[in-house]
């Protein structure tokens, strides 16, 4: 069954959109406000969004060839929390960075178990993606 995305945010030239995966929106929406981090968030997605690389902040996840889409928008504070991402290209040729999954709390530098099994089921997702 495919899961349902909606677009927010997009480049002004219309090649790249920011989505939310709408089962997982509020859970991810409410970590963020309550861990102060909706600015950095807002950075992350402008980053993206302007086409600056900034592998800090965001960066892909293929941890194997079933999960070369799969991405991180990284917040590096104490919590070391991570977004867990499926880029998708649309027929249009626009590619489409859907936030999916939440790790509160990443404790490691290398991803272990628990992340490589997040990663994994991102990339296993299929999406049907709602305009804004």
């Amino acid at each position: 069954m495919k899961r349902a995305a909606k677009i927010f945010k997009s480049a002004p030239d219309g090649k790249k959109h920011i989505a939310v995966d709408k089962e997982n929106f509020d859970e991810i929406l409410l970590f963020l406000q309550d861990n102060n981090l909706i600015r950095k968030f807002d950075l992350i997605c402008s980053i993206i969004l302007s086409g600056i690389k900034n592998t800090e902040l965001y960066d892909k996840e293929a941890i194997n060839s079933k999960c070369k889409n799969v991405t991180a928008m990284k917040f590096k504070s104490k919590q070391n929390t991570r977004i867990y991402c499926q880029e998708v290209k649309q027929n249009d040729k626009s590619l489409v960075i859907i936030t999916s999954e939440l790790l509160p709390k990443k404790k490691n530098q290398k991803n272990k178990e628990k992340e490589i099994n997040l990663i994994k089921k991102v990339a296993s997702y299929e999406y049907r993606i709602e305009d804004k």
